[in-house]
């Protein structure tokens, strides 16, 4: 079993806006159905306050907040990122683009720079926030699998980290899409693919 030593472990929390994972938020149709049967949030909660419990860095990952403007003079902004524009998602200054009320940010927590796309590492200090605190191995939970948690993932084993993917702490917008994330996409670069019970035995049984 893989072992989460605190002092080199850390989750990551990546688009915990309330425009996710509320209702009433614009993104939380997309994701509902599948956090529901999986009982996303409240696994959420629970990888959180474990890892808090066990002096696990709880990082979190946002998504760039959406401000009038945003792609007008980019040269190649994606599909997803003018889509994002068009719904204004994760509004800066507003409820939707505010961290969830359970997941919001505690003292000792790290807040990387915004991410423009799907990875939280380019062009962010999420890389040197980990690595300037020794960590090594990163859990990441959140939205949505087969994109932001997939890119993020990704990244971080090409820059060597070790990557832990936890099932049923995210949520996709079908079936087929978690599913491409976590068992056809996960496998070719997770070190683990958990679930959130798995994954606070293997906590608690580091410390």
């Amino acid at each position: 079993m893989t072992t989460y030593e605190p002092k080199i472990t850390a989750v990551l929390c990546v688009d915990l806006y309330n425009d996710f994972l509320s209702e009433g938020g614009k993104l939380f149709p997309w994701v509902k159905e599948i956090a529901k049967e999986n009982n996303m949030v409240e696994n959420l909660r629970t990888v959180v306050q474990t890892a808090r419990e066990a002096d696990i860095a709880i990082y979190h990952v946002p998504h760039h907040r959406w401000e009038s403007g945003d792609y007008v003079n980019w040269k190649y902004p994606s599909p997803y990122q003018l889509g994002a524009a068009e719904r204004q998602a994760f509004a800066k200054g507003t409820w939707g683009g505010t961290f969830h009320d359970d997941f919001q940010v505690q003292p000792g927590d790290i807040v990387a720079t915004e991410h423009w796309a799907s990875s939280g590492f380019p062009n962010t200090d999420l890389d040197h926030q980990l690595k300037r605190y020794g960590k090594e191995k990163i859990i990441l939970i959140g939205l949505l699998a087969n994109t932001c948690l997939e890119a993020t993932g990704r990244i971080g084993m090409e820059l060597g980290y070790h990557v832990t993917l936890v099932r049923d702490a995210t949520s996709a917008r079908s079936p087929e899409a978690l599913r491409a994330a976590l068992d056809i996409n996960g496998p070719t670069y997770a070190h683990e693919i958990l679930t959130t019970a798995e994954l606070v035995s293997a906590i608690k049984a580091s410390i």
